[in-house]
């Protein structure tokens, strides 16, 4: 049997937490700042999970995490 690979793109943006959910970069908060309020940017900050309907998508790119 071939080896089961890993996307490397998705090993260089997400986590797997010990609980066994999926941590995530937030997205639109890298450039065209100007025009977004400060809050919005404010609730932008941080990391944030990976949706559970998103949860086998996950377990396809990342074999070896044990999703």
């Amino acid at each position: 049997m071939p080896k089961m690979k890993t996307k490397s793109s998705a090993k260089k943006r997400f986590r797997v937490r010990p609980g066994g959910t999926v941590k995530r970069g937030q997205a639109f908060k890298r450039h065209i700042l100007t025009k977004k309020t400060t809050k919005n940017k404010r609730h932008l900050r941080g990391p944030t999970g990976v949706h559970e309907t998103n949860m086998g998508h996950m377990a396809q790119m990342l074999p070896m995490a044990g999703l």
